[in-house]
């Protein structure tokens, strides 16, 4: 088992801007570390039930129905277009106790925001069916017990930088908070590309 190379080319993958980091860099320097980091742990989830549907062989079920692939594709991005035009409209609170209190300002939304996001992104399904047979060697011992220590490794792997990603936008929050044209600027930006990447994603 090449676990060095493994983990470099996670290292590589995670640093690639997507949707999950640009959800945990938005959560965190709008809401703060905490709800930034519900959302990591909300992919983190996510990302697990991946290993877990590709290791029962779902991925070969889209490849076969490929119907099915495009359906999960599309509610996922029709709830990156949502999420991306829930941020965009989103408004900032500075009664941090109503903040604290709304739906908006909730861990729980925090987690189930980042645990659909993934999980509703087809293509996350295919990535872990696609990169952890190659670096299974069926000489090396059981399968299955090296799909498990490899999936464990890219959910920790992942949540690792998410966390960084969340620590990263609770430093940015201050600046963001300081004037109300940036907290503008920022709720267009992260919507805005969020809505990109759904657009991406449904193509």
């Amino acid at each position: 088992m090449e676990m060095g190379l493994f983990i470099s080319a996670l290292a590589i993958v995670y640093l690639i801007p997507g949707p999950d980091m640009l959800l945990v860099l938005h959560t965190s320097s709008s809401q703060g570390r905490g709800h930034g980091l519900a959302t990591a742990l909300g992919l983190g989830i996510s990302r697990g039930l991946h290993v877990a549907l590709a290791g029962l062989g779902l991925a070969a079920l889209f490849t076969a129905a490929p119907w099915l692939f495009d359906v999960v594709r599309y509610l996922g991005a029709a709830y990156l277009v949502w999420v991306g035009v829930q941020l965009i409209r989103s408004r900032h609170s500075s009664d941090s106790s109503h903040h604290q209190a709304s739906l908006n300002g909730s861990y729980y939304l925090a987690w189930r925001r980042g645990l659909l996001t993934n999980l509703l992104n087809p293509k996350s399904l295919l990535f872990c069916s696609v990169l952890l047979p190659q670096f299974i060697h069926a000489q090396q011992g059981a399968v299955a017990l090296q799909f498990t220590l490899l999936g464990a490794v890219l959910v920790g792997v992942g949540l690792l930088y998410d966390v960084l990603y969340a620590c990263l936008g609770a430093q940015m929050q201050r600046w963001f908070a300081s004037q109300h044209k940036r907290q503008i600027f920022q709720r267009w930006v992260f919507g805005t590309l969020l809505i990109g990447f759904a657009l991406r994603l449904a193509a």
